[in-house]
């Protein structure tokens, strides 16, 4: 078939010319389609790796887990709902909306998306127009010139140097987006975990007023005994100690609380202390409605943003390899001008004198002392880097995990046990108060019972938070995060003008203020 298409343009050609079997001489417009054919077909060349998705080998299940399978896939959007606190809920909005980390990652996406349009620009010929007027003077004759010309050019990515950078580019871009929802991420559990200890601390303080409230009684009972000979001074000064003892813990959780109430605040774009009055309430530890479904380790690849920023970084450097090798081949330009002159402005475009030229242009890379070939050598070890920094994420996300449910797991047992402890130990204060008062039993075994009471609520207030903590590290492990929109468009700085206009010598201070 195409000797046929072949042998009838060649018939086509020969009746329009006349010329019977003689060879027609090319014209140059021929010569130059013949030229740009050519380069269209090398276009398609390309050197370096081609990128491909790596694939890691994991395990089936988690071990400290329940065998799973694929339909339990966990529910990681809104996670921290299931702490049911609706301050909560509140306050990690507003992180979202006003933290810096979270505004950086969104400056970085912004700065991603430029780069990848500037990549993208390589590829495409650039045009630039050019004016210029003289007047010149020669034997008392002066004489005027103006001019007006249009250059344009344009690289042929003969082995694909332009395309890998804008691969790498876009690569870029996507690693930026997971960096933001890895920022997120981490933010969220942040702000729940700071949250939950405030209310462990405020809890704990509350423990802590009431137990020095009952040791001062007792203390005063003891008093009132020692005047009535029923009691000795040892137990007066015991009684007394402890209460001191149990109240010079106060100080120590009052500051605990304040540093977590200001590290939300923070969190949040704010003051440290904006959050004081909104926190001052104390309101219960919260705790997971629902045991958290992990899932199958597979999962990480997914959910994970870290792990995906990962491997979104070894797909950039692996273009940034092939951009590298391309640049050690031969690069081809095509280039061309055309220009007017006058010697009167209204004669340019059309009593004026034009000129034009285009070709090609051919850049061969003969000797540069091995500086692009180390050049290759360098983005081969970077891609090396973060090929490793991807099989590294993946090994973290497992552990992260498998802590997780470790922790979460055994924390609950504890807490169960702690719960029975308590209670024994309550009864056992009960019963001691009532039989020093009736004066059946000794101040040592009251001041005992007073002690381990303590002792028992407030490591029950610790594991509360340990679990509610857990659960946070759990769902952060697994992957959750912020679900909703994020608009990354709106610069953190708005240039009240950017145009050309004339300098001026002061300039207004950018004012910051953070809100209250």
């Amino acid at each position: 078939m195409a000797n046929r298409n072949n042998m009838m343009q060649s018939n086509v050609f020969h009746s329009q010319t006349g010329m019977g079997s003689t060879r027609p001489r090319q014209s140059k417009p021929i010569k130059a389609a013949f030229v740009l054919i050519t380069m269209s077909l090398l276009v398609g060349c390309a050197v370096g790796p081609d990128y491909q998705s790596p694939s890691i080998e994991l395990p089936s299940v988690w071990s400290g887990a329940k065998k799973a399978s694929k339909s339990e896939t966990p529910a990681l959007a809104d996670w921290w709902a299931q702490l049911n606190d609706p301050l909560l809920n509140e306050l990690i909005e507003e992180a979202v909306e006003g933290n810096f980390d979270v505004a950086t990652s969104k400056a970085k996406i912004r700065e991603a998306r430029a780069s990848y349009r500037q990549a993208g620009g390589e590829l495409l010929p650039t045009a630039d127009g050019s004016a210029s007027a003289t007047r010149a003077k020669s034997n008392n004759n002066f004489s005027n010139t103006f001019k007006a010309g249009f250059d344009a050019s344009w690289e042929v990515d003969l082995f694909g140097a332009n395309k890998s950078a804008k691969d790498a580019a876009r690569y870029g871009l996507d690693a930026a987006r997971e960096e933001l929802r890895s920022t997120l991420l981490t933010l969220i559990g942040d702000v729940a975990s700071n949250y939950v200890t405030a209310r462990g601390y405020q809890a704990r303080l509350s423990l802590a007023y009431r137990t020095v409230k009952s040791q001062k009684e007792t203390a005063t009972l003891t008093d009132t005994k020692f005047k009535a000979g029923a009691s000795s001074g040892v137990d007066v000064e015991n009684a007394a100690g402890q209460a001191a003892n149990t109240a010079a813990n106060i100080p120590d959780l009052v500051t605990a609380y304040s540093e977590a109430v200001h590290r939300i605040s923070v969190l949040t774009g704010k003051q440290p202390s904006a959050l004081q009055a909104r926190l001052k309430k104390t309101k219960r530890i919260p705790r997971p409605k629902l045991s958290q479904k992990t899932g199958i380790p597979a999962d990480i690849l997914i959910n994970r943003p870290d792990v995906r920023l990962a491997e979104r970084q070894y797909a950039q450097y692996t273009a940034k390899v092939a951009t590298a090798e391309a640049n050690r081949y031969p690069s081809v330009s095509l280039t061309g001008n055309i220009a007017s002159s006058a010697a009167q402005l209204g004669d340019l475009g059309k009593s004026s004198s034009i000129s034009w030229s285009f070709g090609p242009s051919l850049s061969v890379p003969l000797f540069n002392a091995g500086k692009l070939k180390a050049a290759a050598e360098v983005a081969q070890a970077q891609r090396d880097q973060y090929f490793i920094g991807y099989k590294s994420a993946v090994l973290t996300a497992l552990e992260d995990v498998e802590n997780a449910i470790v922790a979460l797991t055994q924390e609950r047992k504890k807490n169960s046990t702690l719960s029975v402890s308590t209670k024994h130990y309550r009864q056992a204060y009960k019963l001691s108060s009532e039989l020093y008062k009736s004066g059946s039993s000794s101040f040592l075994d009251l001041l005992e019972a007073q002690r381990s009471l303590y002792s028992a609520e407030d490591s029950l207030l610790q594991s509360q938070v340990a679990i509610a903590t857990d659960y946070i590290a759990l769902n952060k492990a697994l992957g959750g995060g912020w679900n909703g929109t994020i608009d990354s468009t709106k610069p953190e700085i708005v240039d009240a003008s950017k145009g050309p206009r004339l300098a001026s010598r002061t300039k207004a201070p950018v004012k910051v203020a953070f809100d209250k």
